[in-house]
């Protein structure tokens, strides 16, 4: 039997944990029209996977979403085109061998558990056991309408999760058949075969509000948190501290042990007059219509995220914006790590140029500082 540790756990012994944010939806984060070669191609993702998975990163991560024809609107009809984190995932685990792969559902938009339970196994086969889901419930009323549903109240939201996630351990962990007759969903002799690797897939959740917390310590491996502060670097050093050590707290006093991570915005030059300049031209750039439509929809909806948030930040994208030379974007990683964040997961403007330059000039920086290991720790096959 392999002595060596599970993906997941190889993933936690890292001083700060390191993923890239794929750009699968157009216009990835970023409602402008500045100049930029990103794509939301299967194709361009995988090289961003490659990459990043040769520069040592962690995992990479696909948001989901259900949009209506124009996306968001304005000239680049922002986020028009997109595709499904779920099948991008099961491609990226046949041209990888060690980053995780974390994708996105919507699981109160018709699925069934045993449909995600069979799903997730499979891409855990087909991954070698590298595979996450990240639960999300859904909070716009506009896509909960696409599927014929009425939009649910907040918390009740995570109250079905919880017993959607539940049966779906369930169905990893158990070898018998499973009979389960619940408040939402039933199921009658139901079985998988094979099980995922470890008995279960990895469990990802972004939560900000209470019932959201609650359900993510429950569950979760990695919890995704915004700062509460908006995007500054410096407000949202302030505002993380205790919202951190209160998530930490509660998974604490129920024996999880869950790593949280935030998602910065990355604009990264040898200068910091090239790097704030690049940032300028994000804004000056701006498609008006769909940066508007955009910052409307997330800060408009019942979720708690978001909601220092600027249109400015909206524009740029990410949750926190980290900009400036090599040193200070390592300087700022330091400053959230500090505020009891365990990794970032990183999106850029330009994606493949800017994260080849990450690779030259930050991660020496991180492995210095001591925010990475040198070599990443070998998982299980």
């Amino acid at each position: 039997m392999s002595n060596r540790l599970s993906p997941i756990e190889a993933v936690k012994q890292q001083p700060m944990m390191l993923g890239l944010f794929l750009p699968i939806q157009s216009g990835a984060w970023s409602p402008s029209l500045a100049p930029r070669g990103t794509s939301w191609t299967f194709d361009y993702n995988a090289k961003c996977t490659v990459m990043a998975e040769n520069l040592g990163f962690d995992l990479v991560f696909g948001l989901a979403q259900w949009m209506g024809k124009g996306g968001y609107g304005g000239e680049m009809k922002f986020r028009e085109n997109a595709t499904d984190p779920l099948l991008v995932t099961a491609g990226l685990a046949a041209i990888t061998k060690r980053i995780l792969l974390v994708s996105t559902v919507h699981i109160l938009y018709g699925w069934h558990p045993l449909h995600l339970a069979k799903f997730g196994a499979t891409i855990s086969e087909m991954s070698g056991g590298r595979w996450g889901l990240n639960m999300v419930t859904g909070y716009k009323k506009s896509e909960f309408e696409m599927f014929g549903l009425e939009q649910i109240e907040h918390d009740h939201r995570y109250v079905m999760a919880d017993e959607f996630v539940t049966m779906m351990k369930r169905l990893w962990a158990e070898d018998e058949n499973l009979t389960y007759h619940g408040q939402f969903y039933k199921m009658n002799d139901a079985f998988i075969s094979p099980k995922p690797a470890g008995g279960r897939c990895l469990l990802v959740n972004a939560s900000s509000s209470g019932a959201g917390l609650a359900y993510a310590v429950k569950h979760s491996d990695l919890i995704f948190v915004t700062s509460p502060a908006g995007a500054n670097l410096d407000k949202a050093c302030e505002a993380l501290p205790a919202h951190t050590a209160k998530i930490k707290a509660a998974a604490k006093d129920m024996g999880r042990d869950i790593r949280i991570l935030l998602n910065p915005h990355v604009i990264c030059r040898e200068t910091e007059a090239e790097a704030r300049a690049q940032y300028q031209s994000i804004l000056d750039n701006a498609d008006p219509v769909a940066a508007q439509n955009f910052f409307q929809t997330f800060t408009g909806g019942d979720q708690a995220s978001w909601r220092g948030a600027t249109k400015d930040d909206w524009t740029v994208g990410g949750n926190v914006h980290i900009v400036g030379t090599p040193e200070q974007v390592v300087d700022g990683f330091r400053r959230l790590q500090a505020a009891g964040i365990d990794g970032v997961q990183v999106n850029f403007y330009d994606f493949i140029p800017d994260l080849a330059f990450f690779g030259e000039k930050v991660l020496p920086l991180m492995r210095e500082a001591g925010l990475r290991l040198e070599t990443p720790l070998a998982a299980a096959a």
